[in-house]
């Protein structure tokens, strides 16, 4: 019997991308006989090396002289290794990007276990590598497996994808299945058709927006709650975001926000004053007044904003027809906030008022066919959310699309952006003109349901069947970009 206790290189927490990180207390555990983390050395690194070069060359002759080659000599490439009760590494194997710059795509290869080890150390080093991966921001993973051991990594969760043939003899090529995407849209999206399916929120053509019209006016209201878990343990942060939220999301209707209301419950008067300095920091930067609210201290803490805003047409997010581009406009400045991992990323906080308020005013100036505000679903979870109440599917351009240089491409695509809209209007459309954030075009909408991620070479994964709220389809009988009826 043995013990395996993996050790990832550092990263900063679990939690919720609105409350934070949740800081766990350590619980002291048994010491492991056998350990499987980053090769601490070059002499780790030597020592797995010649593990490789007796099973591959020597033993199985899969290479003449050497199995070493550029993934090697690229200083990206990442050595697992495991070690035994007395320190010597037992097995090992190596993983790293596809791309530079690293897009997201990472290969996995040369796993190899000493001969005697115990059974199963191989399998936690394939477990070890897929975990390393995914805390690398990795969403495509994957390997060059020997044909005979096709089933052993199916059983750890990976399958044959195309192309079947890979460049060694009598391998094929695999997937790692990373549900990433997909966990983050079950817990955030996908309860809202079921809970709100008697209440028909929006009203025809606004099925699953960011705000809803107000019938017989030119009015738009929004409302967003944030979790009290956030509350009680950022309430500046908490307050700022909570206008934040709800001006983005007017602005994704195209609507001038005209005036906040906020609810604040807070233990004492202390922790509601620094809820609502948030509040009147972030009102201030975005020009719009706070008109009232309510306060309730002495109970525990929450805090909901709804804001309001005009326009008498207002931009939907279920408009998008099959054909056109996708466009994400997002503001890249900043950095991850404090105490959040890389969940939220604040380039609000610190921005110049002039240059928020250009922001919130593109999708208004530019009109396009459908908008939508990045949140908590994240990118690829909010497109998602466009595509299905516009009854299309989305492909998305992983390269193509804006990212901040301190941003991993899985943590991009699933955290709370700050100022990030996806926007839909025939291919070649002007860019949103929308102050210090950048625009560019990094999908198409095609006919079907569900979202991909299209890589440079050309490969298309599925990420998300489509039903991200269950909601349903905002518009029918639309007209199609080449006329026919969709």
């Amino acid at each position: 019997m043995y013990q395996v206790s993996y050790r990832p290189a550092p990263v900063d927490g679990d939690g919720s991308i609105i409350a934070g990180v949740r800081h766990l207390r350590s619980v002291p555990d048994a010491t492991p006989s056998w350990t499987v983390e980053p090769a601490a050395d070059l002499a780790e690194r030597e020592a797995y090396h010649r593990l490789r070069h007796a099973v591959f060359v020597e033993a199985q002759g899969l290479f003449t002289d050497d199995d070493r080659d550029e993934i090697d000599a690229d200083p990206r490439t990442v050595v697992l290794v495991a070690r035994d009760p007395n320190g010597e590494v037992a097995g090992g194997v190596r993983l790293g990007p596809v791309t530079d710059p690293d897009l997201g795509w990472w290969h996995g290869g040369r796993l190899v276990v000493r001969p005697g080890a115990p059974l199963g150390l191989g399998a936690e080093l394939v477990r070890a590598a897929c975990r390393h991966a995914v805390a690398a921001g990795v969403l495509r993973f994957e390997a060059d497996v020997q044909a005979r051991n096709e089933r052993f990594f199916a059983r750890l969760g990976w399958a044959a994808v195309e192309p079947p043939a890979a460049p060694l003899p009598e391998h094929v090529r695999m997937r790692y299945d990373i549900d990433r995407i997909p966990a983050l849209v079950r817990a955030t999206k996908a309860p809202l058709g079921a809970l709100l399916a008697h209440l028909a929120p929006g009203g025809a053509g606004f099925v699953g927006d960011d705000g809803a019209p107000v019938p017989g006016s030119d009015l738009i209201a929004a409302c967003d709650a944030i979790l009290p878990l956030m509350v009680e343990r950022d309430p500046w942060w908490a307050g700022w975001c909570s206008v934040l939220v709800n001006i983005n999301d007017l602005a994704a209707m195209g609507a001038h926000p005209v005036g906040l209301l906020d609810a604040v419950g807070a233990a004492d008067e202390s922790a509601a004053a620094a809820v609502l300095a948030g509040i009147t920091a972030a009102a201030a930067a975005y020009g719009v007044p706070v008109l009232g609210g309510h306060t309730t201290l002495g109970g525990p803490a929450f805090l909901a904003v709804t804001a309001l805003g005009r326009s008498d047409a207002p931009v939907p997010g279920g408009g998008g027809q099959v054909g056109h581009a996708v466009r994400l406009t997002a503001d890249l400045a900043g950095d991850w906030r404090p105490g959040y991992g890389t969940r939220q990323w604040d380039s609000t906080s610190r921005r110049d008022p002039g240059d928020l308020r250009a922001m919130i005013g593109a999708v208004a100036a530019a009109r396009p066919a459908a908008a939508k505000d990045v949140s908590m679903a994240g990118l690829v979870g909010t497109l998602a959310m466009l595509a299905e109440a516009s009854g299309v599917a989305a492909e998305l351009d992983v390269a193509a699309v804006p990212r901040p240089t301190g941003a991993s491409v899985g943590d991009w695509f699933t955290c709370f952006p700050g100022f990030a809209m996806l926007t839909t209007g025939p291919a070649g459309s002007p860019a949103l003109s929308a102050g210090p954030a950048v625009s560019a075009e990094c999908g198409v909408l095609r006919p079907g349901f569900g979202v991909t991620l299209r890589w440079p070479d050309g490969v298309c994964t599925p990420v998300l069947d489509g039903h991200a709220t269950g909601l349903g389809t905002a518009l029918t009988g639309r007209q199609d970009v080449d006329g026919a009826a969709s």
